[in-house]
């Protein structure tokens, strides 16, 4: 029996296709090993969307060559996608394996994980400045909705509790479909699934959220309270320059109506620093924006410019030291926020759905509550994958004491 060995990098949607190919490769008689042992075969599923993502992608080349130097290497990906000849360069008896139609493939599970990702859409029409993901993926295509349904309730069947959508550009699901759908209405299907007591979104963009799904967090009974919108920059002219379909005071208005709707819902966002042009003025601007979102998690990038994309012939660009020095304080902003939101909290119950042992104390475990605060509690039994009402009575860094 063959044995094979996955590596993942980047979001959710590759977690997603890399689970799409281990089932193929695992009906076909192959043995996923874990651990430290050497396999036959690796596959790895690699990232573009930064400089730092290309070389975490290649590191993982290089270490699935030294673990087996007689192993096949399949690379498959965003980067396998632009740049097979830095894989080559690397790896030259990489087998580089473009994108399949994986939108077409569906998933019996999700192997290690008590949530499942379940990919609904593909590609990105937008053509930010800074990314490369649309060159990568190619344009918006959805998943039609009784497919979503289908697999949706086998992934139930299976045990999961909580199901996470995702998309390239999740918003624009239903969009290329005949007769167009909208995310609410995909919504409206999945919560009639037996079994299924959680639905979570991941990143959604901003001008893709309509009052029809802002009415949905509000009344679903399984929706989980909990929108990731990546903001990228809190200064108009920044935006502009990074072709972003918003402002500052769109992105502000849209928060507040969602927590006027929604309360309690959390927020969490991407940041980009060091834009091209991007001066103080401009940082402060995002700095000021995010202390007034409070967003439970930011997600900061520092800027790297990618080739082919607009961002990467732009001028005033930002020297590496500043760029460095921009996103530690805009990370410092960043646990100020979570934990002003995670206290909000304290002395409230929450529901949790229990992932794994937290750390070495078998009898302290972990989950993530409704609305994605990590949540640590002793229990005397395991609890894995079970949902469980728990009083959150301290804030200890990026989680929660229950």
């Amino acid at each position: 029996m063959k044995t094979i060995k996955f590596y993942t990098l980047g979001c959710k949607v590759n977690q997603y296709d890399t689970q799409v190919m281990r089932e193929q490769f695992l009906a076909r008689g192959f043995r996923e090993l874990t651990n430290g042992a050497a396999a036959q075969v690796y596959l790895i599923n690699t990232c573009t969307v930064t400089g730092r993502a290309d070389s975490e992608s290649l590191g993982f080349i290089r270490r699935a060559e030294k673990e087996n130097p007689r192993a096949r290497v399949i690379v498959t990906g965003c980067l396998a996608e632009l740049d097979a000849d830095k894989i080559k360069h690397v790896c030259p008896a990489a087998v580089i394996v473009k994108k399949g139609n994986w939108l077409k493939q569906g998933i019996s599970g999700f192997s290690g994980h008590t949530r499942a990702f379940l990919k609904i859409q593909d590609g990105c029409d937008n053509f930010c400045a800074y990314c490369k993901v649309p060159l990568a993926r190619g344009p918006c295509r959805s998943k039609p909705l009784q497919e979503i349904v289908s697999e949706a309730a086998g992934l139930a069947r299976r045990g999961f509790k909580e199901i996470v959508l995702c998309g390239i550009c999740l918003g624009a699901w239903g969009k290329d479909l005949r007769p167009a759908g909208e995310l609410a209405e995909a919504i409206s299907c999945l919560e009639k699934i037996p079994g299924l007591l959680r639905l979570r979104l991941s990143s959604i963009e901003a001008g893709d959220i309509s009052a029809k799904l802002i009415a949905k967090f509000k009344n679903s009974k399984i929706l989980c309270p909990h929108l990731h919108i990546p903001m990228q920059s809190g200064d108009d002219e920044i935006l502009q320059l990074m072709l972003r379909q918003y402002r500052r005071a769109d992105y502000l208005g849209l928060a507040a109506q969602i927590r006027e709707d929604v309360p309690g819902i959390a927020i969490t966002t991407d940041c980009l620093v060091g834009f091209p042009g991007e001066e103080e003025r401009h940082f402060q601007n995002t700095i000021s924006l995010l202390r007034k979102i409070i967003p439970l998690k930011t997600h900061v990038f520092p800027f790297s410019a990618r080739p082919g994309t607009k961002a990467a012939s732009l001028p005033g660009a930002v020297s590496p030291e500043e760029i460095k020095i921009r996103a530690c304080r805009l990370r410092a902003v960043a646990r100020e926020c979570a934990l002003k939101y995670q206290q909000g909290f304290l002395g409230k119950k929450v529901s949790v759905l229990v992932e794994q042992r937290a750390g070495d104390d078998p009898a302290c475990q972990e989950g993530h509550s409704d609305n994605y605060i990590k949540v640590r509690m002793r229990a005397k039994r395991g609890l894995r994958n079970q949902l469980v009402q728990v009083k959150l009575k301290e804030v200890r860094g990026d989680y929660c004491l229950a």
